[in-house]
């Protein structure tokens, strides 16, 4: 029997064709249990271009799919928020004269394409997983509704959240920050490219720039460490939400950081 229609947040939507099925998540390895149960993981875009710079490297998605894929095996529920840095960036574009609604709006666009492709490798490893977009695009993702992104990821499937907040104006670090408080995530995992934690200064251009292990909200807003932008820094400190900066390109660093293994540099913990 077709179950009622279900209300959620105040609309009434029929539960899609996987809760009327059987659903089978991967089946959970056994071991340690992990320290965070619920993990809101940041990816720039930047990340998926991997050493190419920009737009996506499949060989770089692929890593990632796996290092997720080894996180769900462990019961851990993930929730991915993506930029689009790699395909656009609306600062820039507004910068050199575009309107910087208009950029912003394209900028959102582009993480849409990063979420798809994430996607693809995710359910190629047998992870079930869920794009929903801040923008309306039915064809290609659900629309962002808060209960319903918590319920599949109680289901077992990861959820990649895209098009930032819908709004302009506000960095997709912020729709990190914003998403990882309205889902209940233990913890937000920001995935660098390359950068293996927070430092004093640029470690590539300046050698003796000097790594943090552990860093206070209000040391990396007075410091401007830039961990996050302001707005997005200000919502997890007002709110107690833990950071971890960590390197992405080293595989299994995101499986070492939820299990509560020291990785990168820990902000408000």
């Amino acid at each position: 029997m077709t179950e009622a229609l279900t209300p959620i947040d105040g609309n009434y939507l029929e539960d899609d064709e996987d809760d009327l099925l059987e659903v089978r998540p991967l089946p959970v390895v056994d071991g340690p249990a992990p320290r965070y149960e619920r993990i809101l993981l940041k990816l720039s875009g930047e990340a998926l271009a991997g050493n190419v710079g920009s737009g996506i490297d499949p060989a770089v998605v692929v890593t990632i799919a796996e290092q997720v894929r080894d996180v769900v095996a462990r019961g851990v529920q993930v929730a991915i928020v993506v930029g689009g840095g790699n395909i656009w960036r609306g600062i820039a574009a507004a910068a050199q004269g575009m309107d910087r609604s208009t950029a912003d709006y394209m900028g959102m666009l582009a993480t849409v394409l990063n979420a798809l492709a994430l996607q693809d490798a995710l359910e190629k490893r047998d992870v079930h997983t869920r794009v929903q977009s801040a923008i309306a695009m039915h064809e290609v993702a659900e629309p962002y509704i808060r209960r319903r992104a918590i319920r599949h990821m109680e289901k077992g499937r990861v959820v990649i959240l895209a098009a930032g907040t819908g709004n302009p104006y506000f960095s997709t670090d912020t729709a990190a920050a914003l998403r990882a408080l309205e889902v209940g995530a233990d913890v937000i995992l920001m995935a660098k490219n390359r950068v293996d934690g927070v430092y004093t200064d640029d470690p590539f251009s300046n050698p003796e720039a000097q790594k943090f292990e552990e860093l206070s909200y209000r040391q990396a807003l007075d410091l401007d460490l830039r961990v996050m932008d302001s707005t997005a820094m200000a919502l997890c400190k007002d709110n107690n939400i833990p950071i971890v900066v960590f390197n992405l390109q080293k595989s299994g660093n995101i499986l070492r950081v939820v299990m509560g293994e020291h990785v990168g540099t820990k902000v408000g913990v």
